[in-house]
């Protein structure tokens, strides 16, 4: 049973599909680089364990704790397109390229003219 003086933070509980960064502790602990990425949930296991698939490198991560992950949500991954200033002159110099081209994409979308179906005869 885990001592919960131990935690500072409590583990979290993640869904398949989420995105969650890793850290390593095998890896952590002897000082080794790359200890810490980006996951993607596959499965969660009963005891509180998760099976990981690293979004970069597709490295497979078998029953990694809950307390060596933390949740990354969207709304994080989304703030500087949420943020963006609508001045355009120099707007795109604090954005990220996936968020330029999410604008351009509603841009072009949002000035197509409407069109009906077909008729049916």
């Amino acid at each position: 049973m885990r001592d919960s003086a131990e935690s500072t933070t409590p583990a979290i509980k993640c869904k398949q599909g989420q995105f969650v960064l890793y850290r390593d502790p095998e890896m952590f602990w002897t000082g080794q680089a790359g200890h810490t990425f980006v996951c993607r949930v596959q499965r969660s296991w009963m005891e509180g364990t998760y099976d990981l698939v690293a979004v970069a490198t597709g490295r497979f991560v078998h029953e990694a704790g809950g307390d060596y992950m933390r949740l990354l949500p969207a709304v994080d991954a989304m703030r500087d397109i949420d943020t963006a200033p609508l001045n355009p002159d120099g707007a795109a110099d604090d954005m990220t390229a996936a968020a330029i081209a999410w604008l351009t994409q509603q841009h072009a979308t949002a000035n197509q003219r409407a069109e009906l179906p077909a008729q049916r005869d």
